[in-house]
């Protein structure tokens, strides 16, 4: 499928944050350049929204970070880590970011998944049958599920320019 991207299309942008942590922190012991992903989401496009979902810990060391994305324009999405009896952590956004997604489907032309999760695979397949949408990803080609590169009308891989998309 050719992919259209033109300079009147409304864009949303859902940021899996904790996938794309770990993702260049595993790969490239790097962490993600979101200045540089947003403008490539963006593409020249008309943003309508962007968000990211993030985990909250109890330490609270990640403020700065959250700080650098909010002055970029990234609307937080914040929930605190959940620790279970035993020591087990837990933080997911997956349930909360589809549904965000499916709510603002209406008013986008494309929208653009900062993940690389194979669980998003329904939510792709839903906003192009029901709501007509262009589904992007944009992730790390190496860590990403093959499913869901596949199912995506475009599939940007950060692996490809790594200088670009990392700060070491």
């Amino acid at each position: 499928m050719s992919v259209i991207k033109h300079k009147e299309q409304r864009v949303g942008i859902f940021i899996d944050a904790q996938n794309m942590y770990h993702s260049a922190r595993n790969l490239y012991q790097a962490k993600v350049n979101f200045k540089e992903v947003l403008k490539t989401a963006v593409a020249g496009r008309k943003l309508i929204r962007a968000a990211a979902y993030v985990i909250k810990t109890e330490a609270g060391d990640e403020r700065a970070f959250f700080d650098a994305l909010t002055r970029i324009g990234i609307e937080i999405k914040m929930k605190d880590l959940q620790i279970f009896p035993g020591g087990m952590k837990k933080g997911d956004w997956d349930v909360g970011m589809a549904v965000d997604a499916i709510e603002q489907a209406e008013k986008l032309d494309a929208i653009v998944l900062l993940t690389g999760d194979g669980d998003f695979t329904p939510l792709v397949e839903y906003l192009r049958v029901k709501f007509g949408c262009q589904v992007e990803v944009i992730a790390f080609g190496k860590s990403a599920s093959a499913k869901l590169k596949e199912m995506a009308d475009d599939f940007i891989d950060l692996c490809q320019d790594p200088k670009k998309y990392l700060i070491k």
